[in-house]
């Protein structure tokens, strides 16, 4: 499989002269369940920087405790950390790393400016960096892992318009991710694969088009309710990039007395996500299997610490283009599952979240209908 990665670009509003100012809609939270192993330390040490635990539960709730028992299952002694969103921090976590003499380095960077500085950083100390779940447009990382980004976006398409089947002239609104986020790009292009053709045939309507800087949740409710009120209030269907955008814009639906009629996307199936989608408040979300993510990077990071290029290049068997940086970069692309009301079970038993997370009072008659214990 290959897949084509343009460079970042801001997604247009079409009300001009937005101003965003800060309100109080609550960031995502969510615990994973997957827990961090008990192995103890000991073999190749490998530095691994996460971005953030603001706008998404999943690096904390999820990456963290998957990768850290990947790692120890390899053979690996894993340093994970996190950089909270922080471009100062991450690269001073990196430095600290690569000065403690990690053989591999794993980043899943804020921006791809700042994880390409630090990758060439790694590479010229001789260390293999990969890129975890966002591509370093314009970097030297040796390997990508990630899920088919642009299949995300696809599915968020899909199931916007399956939400709004029958509705013509349907009214949506898009709220994407940031823009500096190579990802949040593929996602508007997968997005954009599905809707763009009904926005032409004038089968759905779109009212307006707006990234998000730094996928701040608070920004993003924000800027939802600024669009929302410049179109009178009006709004059968909303694009939000991930749960946790999507949770602000429920919070804004919510205040107008509109959720539960108006159809909104998500991504990482987190819990507050799918309890919103079991509420009836959230249409879909999309599952990512992500110890799948954590099990081929370490797959990766082991044949590397060994300096086993024929492995790693056995296991990251697909290509991403990165323009920028005019190079193709060998990578593992991963298969992203769409989640609606019908299929939420999917998710617990697979074990990323726990029935006790989402059956809750207001969602224990939807968890019966599921079959979700």
């Amino acid at each position: 499989m290959r897949m084509r990665m343009t460079a970042p670009r801001a997604v247009a509003a079409l009300g001009l002269g937005l101003v965003l100012t800060l309100t109080g809609c609550g960031a995502n939270s969510s615990g994973g369940t997957a827990p961090a192993s008990s192995a103890p330390s000991g073999g190749v040490k490998v530095g691994v920087i996460l971005p953030e635990t603001d706008t998404s539960a999943r690096w904390e709730g999820f990456d963290k405790p998957m990768l850290d028992k990947a790692m120890r299952a390899a053979g690996l002694d894993p340093d994970i950390q996190n950089a909270q969103g922080d471009e100062q921090k991450f690269s001073t976590l990196a430095d600290g790393m690569i000065s403690s003499g990690v053989k591999v380095l794993v980043i899943a960077s804020i921006s791809s400016d700042g994880g390409s500085a630090v990758a060439a950083k790694a590479k010229a100390q001789g260390i293999p960096v990969i890129d975890y779940d966002r591509l370093n447009l314009g970097g030297t990382s040796d390997y990508y892992v990630s899920f088919d980004n642009e299949q995300v976006g696809a599915l968020q398409g899909q199931g916007l318009a399956q939400a709004l089947t029958g509705k013509q002239g349907a009214q949506v609104i898009q709220i994407e991710g940031a823009p500096t986020d190579n990802n949040a790009t593929l996602f508007y292009n997968g997005q954009q694969s599905v809707l763009k053709p009904m926005y032409d045939s004038g089968q759905l309507k779109l009212v307006a088009n707006q990234p998000i800087d730094k996928w701040d949740n608070q920004v993003g409710g924000t800027t939802f309710e600024q669009l929302l009120t410049g179109n009178g209030g009006k709004v059968d269907g909303v694009v939000a990039a991930n749960d946790g955008l999507a949770g602000a814009i429920v919070t804004v639906l919510t205040k107008y007395g509109l959720n539960g009629q108006v159809a909104v996307t998500g991504q990482d199936a987190t819990a507050d996500g799918l309890q919103a989608i079991l509420r009836g408040d959230q249409y879909m979300t999309v599952f990512k299997p992500i110890q799948e993510e954590a099990d081929a990077t370490a797959k990766l990071a082991a044949a590397l610490s060994k300096g086993d290029t024929a492995t790693a290049d056995a296991t990251a068997t697909q290509t991403v283009d990165d323009p920028k940086g005019n190079r193709q970069v060998k990578s593992v692309l991963l298969t992203p599952q769409l989640i609606t009301k019908d299929n939420v079970k999917v998710v617990t038993d697979a074990g990323y979240v726990k029935a006790s997370e989402i059956c809750v009072q207001t969602t224990q008659a939807a968890c019966d209908t599921a079959g979700i214990k």
